[in-house]
C-alpha cells in the first residue's frame, strides 16, 4: 500500500503477450517530487509498464497504485471504473518518443488539445494557459507556426508543452531524447529538471541513455528480461554491481544482454 509520500507503487506486477512473459514480479515505489529513470535494452518491457500505469494496459497479476487508488482493479468496460480511471489520467502527461504532434494542427492547437479535450475552459484562458506553457519550454511566440515548420529538437519541446498542458503531477515520459543530437538531448534534460524544480511535477523516463540517468535522475531503475533487476537511489545505483547495469553503464558487448 502506497504511504503519503508515494505517489506510484507497483505489487509484484506482471503481464506476458502469449507465452512471452515481458514483466515478471515488478514491485517499485515512485516517490512524489521525484525524477525516475528506468533503463534497459529495447523489448524488455519499458513502454508496457508505462501503459499500465496509465491504466491502457492491466496487469495479469499485481497491483498498480497512483495515490491510493489500485487501477489494475479497474475494468474499463464498467462505467464507473471508466470514469475513476479517467480521473487517474488526469495526473498524468505524457511525452511521446516521437512527440506525436497533429501535423494538420498549428502549434497552439496541439498544445491546447488537452484542455478542450478534457476542461471547460473558455478560449481566452486556453490561449493564455497556451502561451505560459511555450514560454516554460523555451518557444514563446511559435503558436502560428506548424509542426512541419519546426526542428526535431522544436517539435520535443512542443510535446512537452502540451505533455504539461493540463498540469499533471507525473509525467511519463518515453525515450525522450530519442533522434536528438547531444546538444539537444542535454538541452531537453535541463527542462525536465527545470519543469521539476518550479513544478513540482514527478518524472518517470524510460531511457536508454545513461549519460541522461545520470544527469536527471535522482531514482535509476534497471529493467532486463522482463525482471526489475536493480532500483534505488542513483548514488547507490551507480556502484550497483549487477552484471545487466554493469554492461549497461559500461557500454559493454559482454554481459548478461544479448547483442542481436
Amino acid at each position: 500500500m502506497p504511504g503519503p509520500d508515494d505517489c506510484i507503487v507497483l505489487e509484484h506486477v506482471s503481464k506476458a503477450f502469449g507465452a512471452h512473459k515481458v514483466l515478471d514480479d515488478i514491485s517499485l515505489t515512485v516517490k512524489k517530487g521525484s525524477i525516475t529513470v528506468l533503463l534497459g535494452p529495447s523489448g524488455t518491457g519499458k513502454s508496457v509498464l508505462l501503459r499500465i500505469l496509465v491504466g491502457l494496459l492491466r496487469p495479469d497479476s499485481g497491483r498498480v497504485f497512483v495515490g491510493d487508488q489500485d487501477i489494475a482493479a479497474l475494468d474499463e468496460r464498467r462505467g464507473k471504473d471508466r470514469r475513476t480511471l479517467f480521473q487517474v489520467r488526469r495526473k498524468f502527461g505524457m511525452l511521446f518518443q516521437d512527440g506525436a504532434l497533429f501535423d494538420d494542427m498549428s502549434v497552439a492547437d496541439n498544445v491546447a488539445f488537452p484542455m478542450r479535450m478534457h476542461t471547460k475552459m473558455r478560449e481566452a484562458e486556453i490561449e493564455a494557459k497556451v502561451a505560459d506553457k511555450l514560454a516554460r519550454v523555451g518557444l514563446p511566440g511559435v503558436q502560428t507556426k506548424m509542426p512541419s515548420e519546426l526542428s526535431g529538437g522544436m517539435r520535443k519541446r512542443v510535446a512537452f508543452a502540451r505533455a504539461i498542458a493540463l498540469e499533471p503531477e507525473i509525467v511519463l515520459c518515453d525515450e525522450p531524447s530519442s533522434g536528438l543530437d547531444p546538444v539537444m538531448s542535454a538541452t531537453l534534460d535541463e527542462l525536465i529538471m527545470e519543469m521539476h524544480r518550479t513544478l513540482g511535477i514527478s518524472f518517470i523516463v524510460i531511457s536508454h541513455d545513461t549519460a541522461e540517468a545520470r544527469t536527471i535522475a535522482d531514482t535509476i531503475g534497471m529493467l532486463a528480461g522482463g525482471k526489475l533487476v536493480a532500483y534505488g537511489p542513483k548514488a547507490e545505483l551507480e556502484h550497483d554491481c549487477h552484471p545487466a547495469l554493469r554492461q549497461f553503464f559500461d557500454r559493454a558487448t559482454e554481459g548478461p544482454i544479448q547483442v542481436v
